[in-house]
């Protein structure tokens, strides 16, 4: 499943910087990140991930609670949505 994560930091941008690489060296069991994007506007970054269901993706969101809010979204790439309209 792909995640995208919308990211507001708590903390400042470099404390949420080292903070969040500490998270991403050890990831929830089977998250791989995709890409991972700072941004002008409403969220600071942008986090596009894959994970096997929901609760590992929620496990993420839970480890990086600390130093980051965010809001995630599920994606399904234009083919898997079509199809649904099958």
């Amino acid at each position: 499943m792909i995640f995208i994560a919308l990211v507001k930091f708590r903390k400042k941008a470099k404390d949420a910087f080292e903070l969040g690489n500490k998270i991403m060296e050890n990831l929830p069991t089977g998250i791989k990140i995709i890409g991972t994007y700072w941004t002008l506007g409403k969220y600071d970054a942008v986090w596009i991930y894959e994970a096997p269901n929901e609760k590992e993706a929620m496990r993420l969101g839970i480890n990086v609670g600390d130093v980051t809010q965010t809001e995630t979204l599920v994606a399904l790439t234009r083919e898997e949505a079509t199809d649904l309209l099958k």
